[in-house]
């Protein structure tokens, strides 16, 4: 018999991670979808988009709207194709900086919007 095969074993993390190392390894585990990590990342420029609009037009309802339409795109990620939920619901600010994290490394081509053996980082 042959045991020549691979079996990607990961011990369950118990939230909250104290890590940030540790927690962006399982932030990535929670966004395997390529099209969650679309969304992740079509949030995170709309969220850019009204961030900066708030600061041109110095509205504050724009930068309500850019955390809106940013949470949106990712919940709808999470719950509709990675059916799961939002880390952010137990840890928002390690949630929040990772997302960011996430969007900088698809910029940089180290994770991919096409498919994950493109990923330069595994989760």
């Amino acid at each position: 018999m042959d045991q020549n095969f691979n079996i990607n074993i990961q011990p369950e993390l118990k939230l909250p991670i104290r890590n940030y190392h540790e927690f962006y390894r399982f932030y990535l585990t929670e966004h395997r979808n390529i099209m969650s990590r679309r969304l992740h990342v079509a949030g995170s420029c709309i969220g850019l988009y009204f961030f900066s609009k708030a600061i041109r037009q110095r509205q504050a309802k724009y930068f309500v709207y850019g955390l809106v339409s940013g949470y949106a795109c990712a919940w709808i990620g999470h719950f509709v194709f990675e059916k799961n939920k939002p880390a952010s619901f137990k840890q928002p600010i390690y949630s929040f900086i990772s997302d960011w994290k996430m969007f900088s490394d698809v910029l940089r081509g180290n994770l991919s919007l096409r498919d994950r053996a493109f990923d330069k980082i595994k989760s």
